[in-house]
């Protein structure tokens, strides 16, 4: 199971988000690559970033500090944010992305998806992001239209390899994750699911590291990292049963 350390940028800083509200932000730094090399000098195997302003934006915003991010670490990273075409999919694996997460345009165009899919295999990933189950958009302002449950059984027909799943309600506000709802997506889809938002210390990474057999694969940690109430060494090693 892998641990990845989020980073979310906007206006080129890292920051946090409470429940996906933009009016509820805390910057934790100004250089979001000094978090970066921190959390891969704790330990660290996979980042998480997302460009919060591509996200309202629709289309790449802050290019050049993701760039520099994947040219100064040593561990791979994923991206999602405002990723509505292939030649964006092509821009950011260019500069070093591993994995590429795709949000709205699952909802919205799912024939990209699979085009994506066919074209870049297992580097695409669908980010499923729900508020009471049903699935928002763009920057997770609106709804989507459909539920999460039935937006991954698709995903997973068009070739998906594996969904983020984000339960909107939880995301930075250190509530625990929705582990019941996470593994009704994996259920659903039967692909492998990782876990998003809620986590606050180590009885919810305990709790995810429990519920690998329901198909979650992995935790994104978020604010409990940046406020301290989780220690990365200390998840990591429990994840690796140390």
């Amino acid at each position: 199971m892998i641990l990845f350390p989020a980073i979310d940028i906007r206006d080129g800083k890292c920051v946090r988000l409470t429940e996906g509200r933009f009016d509820k932000e805390t910057i934790f730094a100004d250089n979001p690559l000094d978090m970066a090399i921190r959390w891969v000098n704790e330990g660290a195997e996979y980042l998480h970033l997302v460009d919060l302003d591509g996200a309202l934006a629709g289309k790449p915003v802050n290019l050049n500090v993701i760039a520099d991010i994947t040219k100064n670490v040593r561990i791979p990273v994923q991206l999602g944010g405002g990723i509505r075409n292939l030649d964006t999919i092509a821009q950011f694996l260019e500069v070093g992305v591993a994995r590429v997460i795709l949000g709205s345009v699952a909802v919205k165009q799912p024939d990209l998806v699979a085009a994506a899919c066919e074209k870049y295999g297992d580097r695409i990933v669908v980010g499923i992001d729900a508020r009471d189950g049903i699935v928002a958009v763009d920057g997770w302002g609106i709804a989507g239209g459909i539920g999460a449950e039935e937006l991954a059984e698709k995903m997973a027909k068009v070739g998906v390899a594996r969904i983020i799943y984000t339960d909107i309600s939880r995301d930075g506000t250190l509530s625990g994750v929705n582990i019941s709802a996470t593994a009704a997506v994996a259920k659903a889809s039967g692909i492998p699911v990782i876990a998003s938002g809620g986590v606050r210390d180590l009885s919810d990474i305990e709790a995810i590291k429990k519920a690998a057999s329901d198909g979650i694969e992995g935790v994104i940690v978020g604010k409990a990292i940046y406020t301290g109430s989780l220690n990365l060494a200390d998840a990591l090693r429990l994840l690796r049963g140390e």
